[in-house]
């Protein structure tokens, strides 16, 4: 039996991939702890029964963690790691170090954002995996952005000599031990890194617990049904958009029913609507098994999910990862992209007919299924997982 410390961000998007890996972990009788600024969030999603060790760190949307609206590009990406990944990654550290004191894990499995775990882990001398969640780093994120690319640079260095080991090298977002990437190369393309001790693993999706009731009656097997969603941390900048897909599906609503996610209650749609189900939250695994069409903001999980079901996607992203993840999207054919900030109903309409019916888009989603189901998901990253742990009781013996 080994130990294995999660340390993730509080961030749904990032938690919910390592739930299902805790979870086979936790089935072939590993212990599995995890180091988080919201417990209950954890908790929420990985089981009330669940060991979290709380630590500091600002949760999005929290005073003094809201991002200004508007920032796009390249502001964005340095806005998100200026303003939080890096703040977050001090903040953590001396919960981090305390939680791998107190529960002495074999293994520290960190997300590729929460830069904490890596460098304290490698301040302790454990071995420690990337949980890779985006595959947005792989895809030549920076590329034509030297200047950005550089700044990154320093600022990771200068942030290992406060909570790292001053000597280490290896950057604390791609571990050298293991890394695992929940895609695959079908989906992210050629500039996917091949080496030994990466291991693509595709979406893993198990392990959650059961979502909010959804009104499964009211689903319509006449119609292709269309599932529109921007995520659980868009709210505050999704109300024009989702307006325009209400029009756009209003007037398909002879062949089209669809499912909006409105966290926010933007949407002013009766509750019984037959033709637009809105709802604050859905139920968004089991959904996808019963959609044609799925309208989002590129998040990677959302993406993966959908794939994942062999459904084609039109994707509007947002900021951070997302373009670069609407980028594979469109380059490996499984969808349309359009702008988020600029797209009409005309517009969303036409992307959606497209995605709805091009027999090239579907057959591409299903190609990218057929890989995400062959890579293993949950139950091959806890064997790679497992692995890792055999050869630090190893190495720690010979010692």
């Amino acid at each position: 039996m080994s130990a294995f410390l999660f340390v993730v961000p509080p961030l749904t998007g990032h938690i919910n991939p390592a739930v299902g890996v805790a979870a086979r972990l936790t089935a072939r009788g590993h212990r599995v702890a995890w180091v988080c600024a919201d417990p209950p969030l954890v908790r929420r999603l990985a089981g009330p029964d669940a060991e979290v060790h709380r630590c500091a760190g600002p949760v999005p949307g929290a005073e003094g963690v809201v991002r200004p609206p508007g920032l796009r590009g390249a502001e964005a990406l340095k806005f998100l790691w200026e303003w939080y990944l890096l703040p977050l990654a001090d903040a953590m550290a001396p919960g981090v170090r305390a939680a791998a004191r107190e529960f002495r894990p074999d293994v520290v499995v960190t997300d590729q954002q929460a830069f904490a775990g890596a460098l304290v882990a490698e301040r302790l001398g454990l071995r420690w995996a990337t949980s890779a969640t985006t595959s947005a780093e792989f895809s030549g994120a920076y590329d034509g952005l030297p200047k950005v690319a550089e700044w990154l640079r320093g600022s990771l260095t200068a942030l290992r000599s406060r909570i790292g080991d001053p000597s280490g090298t290896a950057d604390p977002r791609f571990s050298p031990h293991l890394l695992l990437i929940f895609s695959t190369p079908e989906l992210i393309g050629p500039q996917a890194p091949l080496a030994p001790h990466i291991h693509y693993v595709g979406p893993s999706l198990g392990g959650r617990p059961a979502g909010p009731g959804f009104p499964w009656q009211r689903l319509d097997r006449g119609r292709a049904k269309v599932l529109v969603t921007l995520g659980t941390a868009n709210a505050d900048t999704g109300a024009r958009f989702l307006a325009a897909c209400l029009t756009a599906l209003r007037e398909r609503a002879d062949r089209v029913q669809a499912v909006i996610a409105d966290p926010a209650r933007v949407l002013p749609v009766p509750p019984g609507d037959r033709d637009v189900l809105v709802l604050p939250s859905v139920p968004q695994l089991p959904l996808l098994e019963r959609m044609d069409a799925v309208v989002c903001h590129a998040g990677h999980n959302t993406v993966c999910e959908a794939l994942w079901h062999g459904v084609p996607l039109v994707v509007a992203p947002i900021r951070d990862d997302q373009p670069v993840v609407a980028g594979q999207v469109v380059d490996a054919g499984a969808g349309v992209r359009v702008r988020f900030g600029r797209v009409g109903a005309d517009r969303l309409g036409a992307a959606l007919d497209t995605a709805l019916h091009d027999r090239a888009h579907r057959a591409a989603a299903v190609r990218i299924r057929t890989a995400f189901r062959a890579a293993g998901g949950a139950q091959a990253a806890a064997a790679h997982l497992e692995h890792l742990a055999d050869r630090a009781d190893f190495e720690a013996e010979s010692r």
